[in-house]
């Protein structure tokens, strides 16, 4: 009895030790996303609990932060020696996390299938100096979003092509009473006013910086952009709150009938066409941000954002495995309502184009041309400089000429 006992009792450690052995070996990972635009939050948390279930021994802890929390909280976690094993990051970083070592080297990591099979402009996401810090994961671009109704009644047979056209096509449709602010954008200062501001300078055929990495916005089509941001404004025709709109804020006017044309991302058009959200669901027209008559067909900017592997990660195996579920052509597909895949041949698949043909024509073109914001390690600086030009114009203190020749001096270049 007492050697059965004993037995039982050595037998009960023993698993004890294996149960506690098992646990030990799970891995926990911390995982930072954006709670607002592309995937929803919903969105995130089904794509990893789908990785959990087909991987039962890697936990994720899952935080949103809003974008312009995205950077700061990477950069103050690394300086902390801990905090993330899977970042998402924004196309404009990879330049300063590279150059101060934020992100791991991925790549080794990266297979042929994916090298052929992700489009060629989604690398530019992750890219710095030839090498890979990260896979693509949300491929995007600014679309100009219109109001069929509203173009129906003011007798407009076609969206606008060119910028021009823009301000022609608001100007009768404001003078008719069917809208009092036909125009809305993302204008506070924010990175969003930088991103409507590229896609109108890639029109101008601007450039942010010289041949010797020098500002050179302050010029041709950097000056020409800024100049008709302030235009639209001063005219009527943009609505004035967009000083210190963000894009939800740009959905939000547009959903509610409220503006005839918007610039926003991708991921507007399906919850805009959404009958549970938006008043306007079925009315929602959407083509490639318009050119410049003579100089461009169509304008865009590089949104994309790539989820990356901090250095100070001690999961980056399992990170790894995360990043390339999530990245994956059937996760992407699944959710491809919400944001594009980076995937080539997905957009032949009719279950991903089924219902958004027309987004997808709009992204054929507008993908194509997407213009890169400036690839520099000093890009935060540059950003804010650029912010607080933009908001000076638009409020009237300064000139847009006087505006970005500020900039310029305080860009840190």
């Amino acid at each position: 009895m007492l050697k059965t006992t004993r037995r039982m009792i050595l037998g009960a450690a023993l698993a004890s030790l294996s149960f506690a052995g098992s646990a030990q070996a799970d891995t926990t990972l911390n995982a930072l996303f954006m709670a607002q635009a592309a995937y929803s939050e919903d969105d995130v948390r089904a794509m990893t609990e789908a990785f959990t279930s087909e991987n039962p021994g890697i936990k994720v802890n899952l935080e949103f932060v809003p974008y312009e929390g995205l950077h700061d909280k990477t950069v103050l976690a690394q300086g902390s020696g801990g905090g993330y094993d899977v970042v998402l990051f924004d196309v404009i970083w990879p330049a300063e996390f590279a150059t101060n070592g934020i992100l791991v080297d991925v790549t080794d990591r990266i297979t042929e299938e994916m090298k052929n099979g992700v489009l060629p402009g989604a690398w530019t996401t992750v890219q710095y100096n030839g090498r890979a810090f990260g896979m693509p994961w949300i491929l995007d671009t600014k679309y100009l979003f219109y109001n069929t109704e509203v173009l129906e009644k003011a007798g407009i047979a076609n969206p606008p092509k060119t910028w021009s056209e823009l301000v022609e096509q608001a100007t009768i449709i404001k003078d008719k009473g069917l809208v009092e602010y036909p125009i809305a954008w993302s204008w506070a200062q924010a990175e969003a006013a930088i991103c409507d501001y590229t896609t109108l300078l890639s029109a101008y055929h601007g450039t942010f910086l010289d041949a010797d990495g020098k500002p050179a916005f302050q010029t041709g089509g950097g000056l020409e952009a800024l100049q008709y941001m302030v235009d639209s404004l001063d005219s009527g025709l943009t609505n004035p709150n967009s000083k210190e709109f963000l894009e939800e804020d740009v959905r939000s006017v547009f959903q509610n009938g409220e503006a005839a044309f918007a610039l926003n991302w991708t991921y507007m058009y399906n919850l805009a066409n959404d009958p549970n959200e938006s008043k306007v669901a079925g009315k929602v027209g959407v083509v490639a941000a318009p050119g410049i008559q003579g100089k461009s067909d169509v304008s865009a900017v590089n949104g994309s954002m790539g989820l990356g592997i901090p250095s100070s990660s001690k999961n980056v195996d399992d990170a790894w495995k995360y990043i390339v579920y999530m990245t994956s052509q059937a996760t992407q597909n699944k959710y491809a309502k919400l944001s594009l895949p980076i995937w080539a041949s997905s957009y032949s698949d009719p279950a991903i184009t089924e219902g958004q043909e027309q987004l997808i024509a709009a992204a054929e073109k507008g993908l194509a041309a997407m213009y890169p914001r400036p690839t520099t390690p000093r890009y935060q600086e540059l950003s804010a400089a650029l912010q607080q030009a933009i908001q000076e114009a638009l409020l009237g203190s300064a000139s847009p000429q006087d505006a970005l020749t500020s900039a310029a001096e305080n860009s840190g270049l």
